[in-house]
Order: structure tokens, then C-alpha cells, then sequence
């Protein structure tokens, strides 16, 4: 008898070897039309495989569905063999390569004699929805290596035939087909065609052979992929919204920065892009200022063998820009932390002076590939809010904890509540006692308990050094956003000889805790953009106040109105021009100006202004002071 055991604890037992669909089958009619393959094994070892997958001795089995997510990425795997599918279909003369599951769909590379042009899209998605309404049958065999090459130089497949040749002499390999397509594969796969319903091809994009320059460029299709057609269609309204909240088009229609060739990943800042800088930058200047920093200024270029000491020019040369001068060699430094480091070897520290919190807004330059700059996201200069605490084993929980309830209130005024949090611990690759990492661990969990905070833990993605907290941002559209940081770090002090005198009298080496809250600026104000699709909060707006005549008889009033606001340490705007009022309200709210003060004579002669706040709302005539005072309320609000 074949004992399977169920995920409630149930036990179902047959009298031969079984498949998982025999096994959904025997549980409800349900749920063997929903199976879409089979989880079998328990924890680290369990496995996914399809649902004709026999079972020839006991095991623990779950049926998966497309509610998992294994299910998911079953449904887009097999979707990327169904985009290969019908391009074969309509394009006998290309060739397949590779086609892997992404974040939210997946993509198939092709070798074509030609580029695929939007209309071919629209075809071959046409094409896969006909073959999936077939609802054939996706089955799986295995061959010996050489004879799966061979069957694949049969049919033309020479991108395939050489992914097949690489895999060790010997060894079999599994192949899946439906209907005359027939494609390598691991698996698993969905049980049929009809399965896969939820589609739609994104773009088309270039990319070479395994990734390689220097091979022959393919094209690259992409795909999206759900269960349902409600996520579908959510997901592409994401999409849309995403797009009309782009930070490089924002930027550019809101004139806050641009990227020149003349300077790639670096960040041109306009005026107003400016102004939302300092006042990120004066912000958490003052969170500096009030929470125990002092702040530090580091300087841009350091020795080679600095960076030697430190281990970088080992492992992160190539990401880092160098020169040379008079004989020596330099590099522009990549991160702050060994700046930090020399400023506290300066002079002998007692455990009296410790913790000792060191903040900079410290510039750093990373060689980044042309190919992975995005924007100002992903750049190759850009200015981190980056400190260090120097402090004993002990007081490390202490300070995570402070941490902690400091970003979430800095989070909070930026307009984000819903934070993820998570633990990295040590890898198998590391250095340090296990009775260090265990306190080190201990303090980054015992800091977010206290702080009420859930997390959940990646087990062996610390660094091999120590362990780390990471904070991401979910925004208004569900992304996340991996931003702040705090890290264990007893390594970098050790290598540079930072000491402090232990109350014993001895010489011991400090804790460094490496911490960001926004982390890099740029980054940051490109979420911050995106986040509030352009209309910045009032205390962030590059200009708060705009205020327009309606005629030349006004204006003498409205320069009177913006030196007080201005006065008073508002950002304004004064429009004179000889436009008339309704296309000059209309550009100010395009260019999401918080306050529009419109002033014709009955305003003159009132002393007053008629105020449209942002969103198109009529706020009606009042005084200048009513309106300083809720635009001060709005500001000291972070409304």
C-alpha cells in the first residue's frame, strides 16, 4: 500500500504507485479540475512536480492550485512555453532559446530574421489564446542527452541543441510537449493548455545569447501571466498607473531634473528639483541633529590602499571609479563607512563615548552598467543619508530600537505607513564567533519586537560579517521598496584598527552599525515623485504658492502678497503674465502648485485673495493671515 499524507493530517492510502491527479481525484472533482501540479516532501526538501507525476512510495503530498504561489509560477512557465508555441506557429523560421518566470510574468527570447513589430504581438497573443482554447494535453518525456540534441538539430533548433550539449555526457533530460511544440524544460508544467487563460504580451525588447555582448542579439518577448482575469486587469491598471507616475516624465513635465549624455547616471537638478532636495536633505538634517548624530563631512577621493584594507578593491573594483595622481592610485569612494572610521580613530575613545552616532550626507559614485541605470532610481552618483554608530555588543539593542521608532516616524511624514520588515542572518560563508552572531541576531529581532513590529526572517542573506534589518516601503500602488537599512558590523573596525578602552582598562575593537533611513537621496525623491504621482505634500512642493492677476491693474498688490508669503518662508510663484486667467490657472495646476492665489480688484480692494487649492478645490475669498495659517498648519502637519 502507498501512504499519502495530506497538509491537514489526513492520510489517504492506494494499493499501487499513484499519481498526483489520482490522488486530487480520490480527495473531490473540484479539485482535481483545479490541480495544477503537486508539492511533495516537506520543508527545505519538498519539491514541486506535475500532476502526472507518480508517487511509488509514502510521501506527503499538497495538491497545487492556482491560489499558491507555486501555482502562479506554473501558470507562467507553462504560458512562456505558449508564447513559444504560437510563435512557432506563425514564424516557423524562428528559432527558440531560453524562456523563464520573472516578477509578474516572464519572457521568451527568439532568433528572427527580422524584428517583431507591435502587430506581431497583437498576432501572436491572438495565436496563444486559440491553442490554450484547444486545451491539449502538456506531456513530458525524457532522453538521453546526445539524443536530445540530436532531436533538436532535427528541427532547426540550433539555439537549443547547444543549451542541451552543455549539460554533462550522460545525463537525461526533460523535454514537454503540446500539440507539434516541444521544448526543454525541468518542469513543472501546467496539465493542459486550457489552464493558461490570463495573458497578455507586453514588449518586445533586445537582449544576446546567454547574455553575452559579444554573441548574436535575440529578441526578447515579454508576458504577464494570472490566475484570474480580476488580477489581470489589476495588474495592467497598475500598470497604467505606474506609468502616469513615472518619476523621468514627472521630472521632465515638472522641470526638477533631467540626465544628460554628457554625464550618464549622473542627475542634472533643476531649480525646483532643487528645492525638493534641500528640503529632504534639510529634514534629515535635522532628524540628525535631534537624535545624537554629528554630522561629518568625508572626503570624495581615498588611496588604493584604503580600499585594499577595507577588502573593496578585492571585491568591488569594478564597480568603482579610479584615478591616479603623482604615482599614486585613488578611487572614488563608493560608500562613506571607512571615512567614518578614520574620523573616530581620531584621538583615544573611552566605552565613555560610546555610542557615538556619525551622520553624513556623504556623495558616492558606483560604476553601475549603462544597462541597469533607471532614471534617477539607479544612478551612478548620488548622495546617501548615511550614518554609523559606533557602540559596545551591549547597547546594540538598544540602539536598533531607537532606530527603528526613528525611520517609522520619518517614513510616516513622508507619507508611508506600510513598512516590511526583515532579519538577514548569518550565511554559511562568515567570520565571527557563533556567540556574536547570536547576540547580534538577538538585538535585531529583541528591537523589533519591542518596537511591535512583525518581521519575518531571511534565513543566510546577512552579510558574512553580520546581520542586518532591511525596511522596505510599500507605496501607493503595492511596490515595494527596499530603503533603509541597519547593519552589524564588527569586521570593517577590526581591519582599520578602530579601538576604544573597555571599562576593564583593555583595548577592544567597536560594534559599527551601518544605517540609512532614506538611503540614497535621488532614489528616494524619484519614490517620493512617484509615490505622490508629482503632487508633493505642501512642506515637500517645489513651489507652494502661485499667485496670478487678472489684469495689469493688480499687480502691484500681487508682489506686496508673494514678498510676505516669501517673508514668512513660503516658495512662491508670481505670474504677471498677459494671460488670460483661466489658461494660467489651468498651466499652475498642471504643474500641481499646492496653492493658486488668483487676485483681481474686488481682491485689491478687500485686501484679500481667492485661494483654489490643489485637486481643483474652491477654497473661496479670505485674508492673506487665514490662508498663512492653514498653509502653516499644512507644513508643520507634513500634510
Amino acid at each position: 500500500m502507498i501512504s499519502i499524507q495530506l497538509p491537514d493530517g489526513s492520510k489517504r492510502e492506494f494499493p499501487q504507485p499513484v499519481t498526483v491527479a489520482e490522488v486530487a481525484a480520490s480527495i473531490g472533482a473540484g479539485l482535481a479540475k483545479a490541480a495544477l501540479a503537486g508539492r511533495i516532501g516537506a520543508g527545505d526538501d519538498a519539491k514541486v512536480v506535475d500532476t502526472s507525476y507518480l508517487i511509488d512510495q509514502d510521501q506527503k503530498l499538497a495538491i497545487v492550485t492556482e491560489k499558491d504561489a507555486d501555482g502562479l509560477d506554473i501558470i507562467r512557465h507553462s504560458t512562456a512555453h505558449l508564447l513559444a508555441y504560437a510563435v512557432k506557429e506563425l514564424f516557423p523560421e524562428a528559432q527558440v532559446t531560453i524562456g523563464p518566470t520573472i516578477e509578474n510574468g516572464f519572457y521568451y527570447d527568439f532568433a528572427y530574421k527580422r524584428p517583431f513589430t507591435p502587430e506581431d504581438l497583437e498576432a501572436i497573443e491572438k495565436k496563444m489564446a486559440e491553442l490554450a482554447k484547444k486545451d491539449e494535453r502538456v506531456e513530458r518525456r525524457v532522453l538521453p542527452r546526445d539524443e536530445a540534441v540530436a532531436y533538436f538539430k532535427s528541427l532547426g533548433e540550433d539555439y537549443k541543441a547547444e543549451i542541451i550539449a552543455s549539460i554533462p555526457a550522460g545525463e537525461d533530460v526533460s523535454l514537454y510537449s503540446e500539440g507539434k511544440f516541444t521544448d526543454l524544460c525541468r518542469g513543472p508544467h501546467v496539465p493542459s493548455t486550457g489552464k493558461l487563460k490570463h495573458f497578455k504580451l507586453m514588449k518586445v525588447a533586445g537582449a544576446y545569447w546567454r547574455g553575452d555582448q559579444n554573441n548574436e542579439q535575440l529578441q526578447r518577448i515579454y508576458g504577464t501571466a494570472w490566475a484570474t482575469k480580476d488580477e489581470l486587469q489589476q495588474y495592467l491598471h497598475m500598470l497604467e498607473e505606474a506609468e502616469k507616475r513615472d518619476h523621468r516624465r514627472l521630472g521632465r513635465e515638472l522641470d526638477l531634473f533631467h540626465i544628460d549624455e554628457h554625464a550618464p547616471g549622473v542627475v542634472f537638478w533643476h531649480p525646483k528639483g532643487w528645492a525638493v532636495w534641500q528640503e529632504v536633505e534639510q529634514y534629515m538634517r535635522r532628524v540628525y541633529r535631534d537624535n545624537g548624530y554629528q554630522e561629518v563631512k568625508g572626503p570624495q577621493i581615498l588611496d588604493k590602499t584604503l580600499w585594499e584594507k577595507t577588502g573593496h578593491w578585492d571585491k568591488y573594483r569594478e564597480n568603482m571609479f579610479t584615478t591616479e595622481s603623482e604615482k599614486r592610485d585613488y578611487a572614488l569612494k563608493p560608500m562613506n563607512c571607512p571615512g567614518h572610521i578614520l574620523i573616530y580613530k581620531q584621538g583615544i575613545k573611552s566605552y565613555r563615548d560610546l555610542p557615538m552616532r556619525l551622520g553624513e550626507f556623504g556623495q558616492c559614485h558606483r560604476n553601475e552598467p549603462t544597462g541597469g541605470l533607471h532614471g534617477i532610481m539607479r544612478v551612478r552618483g548620488f548622495t546617501q543619508d548615511d550614518g554609523h554608530i559606533f557602540c559596545t555588543e551591549d547597547q546594540i539593542l538598544q540602539e536598533c530600537a531607537d532606530f527603528t521608532a526613528l525611520l517609522q516616524k520619518v517614513y510616516k511624514d513622508f507619507g508611508f505607513t506600510d513598512i516590511i520588515y526583515k532579519v538577514a542572518t548569518r550565511p554559511a560563508a562568515r567570520i565571527g564567533s557563533d556567540e556574536l552572531w547570536d547576540k547580534a541576531e538577538h538585538a535585531l529581532m529583541e528591537s523589533l519586537r519591542r518596537s511591535g513590529c512583525d518581521f519575518e526572517v531571511a534565513a543566510g542573506e546577512g552579510a558574512f560579517y553580520g546581520p542586518k534589518i532591511e525596511y522596505t516601503l510599500k507605496d501607493a500602488l503595492g511596490r515595494h521598496w527596499q530603503c533603509g537599512t541597519i547593519q552589524v558590523d564588527p569586521n570593517m573596525p577590526e581591519r582599520l584598527g578602530a579601538e576604544f578602552v573597555a571599562e576593564s582598562g583593555e583595548r577592544q575593537t567597536p560594534m559599527m552599525l551601518h544605517r540609512a533611513i532614506v538611503g540614497s537621496l535621488e532614489r528616494f525623491i524619484g519614490i517620493l515623485i512617484e509615490q505622490h504621482a508629482g503632487a508633493l505634500p505642501v512642506w515637500l512642493a517645489p513651489v507652494q504658492v502661485a499667485v496670478l492677476n487678472i489684469t495689469d491693474g493688480q499687480s502691484a498688490y500681487v508682489q506686496e502678497i508673494a514678498k510676505t508669503l516669501q517673508k514668512q518662508g513660503l516658495r512662491v510663484k508670481v505670474d504677471l503674465r498677459n494671460e488670460k486667467i483661466t489658461y494660467k490657472i489651468r498651466e499652475h495646476s498642471l504643474q500641481k502648485v499646492p496653492y493658486l492665489l488668483v487676485v483681481g480688484d474686488k481682491e485689491v480692494s478687500a485686501g484679500t485673495v481667492a485661494v483654489r487649492a490643489r485637486g481643483n478645490q474652491d477654497l473661496g475669498v479670505m485674508p492673506l493671515e487665514a490662508l498663512s495659517q492653514r498653509i502653516a498648519s499644512d507644513i508643520s502637519q507634513k500634510v
